[in-house]
């Protein structure tokens, strides 16, 4: 992410101008959670102020949450931890040599709809990059946000299927029946394994 990203969302960390934050580590997340175990180690890109890290961390993963706002690392480091948590002010599109194939798990919530669409592939190759051979991206994707002109930006199943389908399985695929209010029907959860 170039510096003039770093500012924007920095500036709307430090504005309070965050409507993705809802308080609560994302629900279809929590609900897989319940039915799955994810052990290892976790990466969360964009993460904020890490609600999920702490929901995976809470279960026994060694998780990471990476972001590029300083005033959203300072507010996570600041809550009570899950577990085996830490938090790194870390560019998803640089990661640095010591997290290349580092982690047994990507999480994704809401980086990738935050980010220009014409980098998409760029957040894929940092995901071949972070995950160790097999690891797996469990992701729960924004489909249909509301702001026509984004961030967030929406996607397409097709498109994730061509973005993603060259370099990974495709093990689930789901809507959400537990999600945030208003976004019924709106999120695909998927969990894919790096060939």
């Amino acid at each position: 992410m170039s510096s003039q990203e770093d500012g924007f969302w920095e500036g709307r960390y430090q504005d309070g101008d965050t409507p993705w934050d809802k308080g609560e580590a994302a629900p279809p997340l929590i609900e897989y959670l319940s039915r799955n175990q994810i052990t290892g180690s976790v990466c969360v890109p964009g993460c904020g102020v890490g609600y999920d890290v702490r929901a995976l961390a809470a279960q026994g993963a060694a998780v990471i949450g990476f972001d590029i706002a300083p005033s959203a690392l300072a507010k996570a480091t600041s809550l009570p931890t899950g577990g085996d948590e830490q938090y790194r002010q870390i560019d998803w599109f640089n990661l640095p040599d010591d997290f290349s194939g580092h982690f047994n798990y990507v999480f994704e919530h809401t980086c990738f709809c935050a980010i220009d669409p014409s980098r998409r592939m760029e957040y894929v190759e940092s995901c071949l990059q972070a995950l160790k051979p097999g690891g797996q991206l469990l992701a729960i994707f924004f489909m249909t946000p509301d702001a026509e002109e984004g961030p967030p930006f929406g996607t397409t199943v097709e498109e994730l299927d061509s973005l993603f389908s060259h370099h990974f399985d495709l093990i689930h695929d789901e809507v959400p029946t537990v999600t945030y209010s208003g976004r019924e029907g709106r999120e695909r959860l998927r969990l894919l394994r790096k060939l």
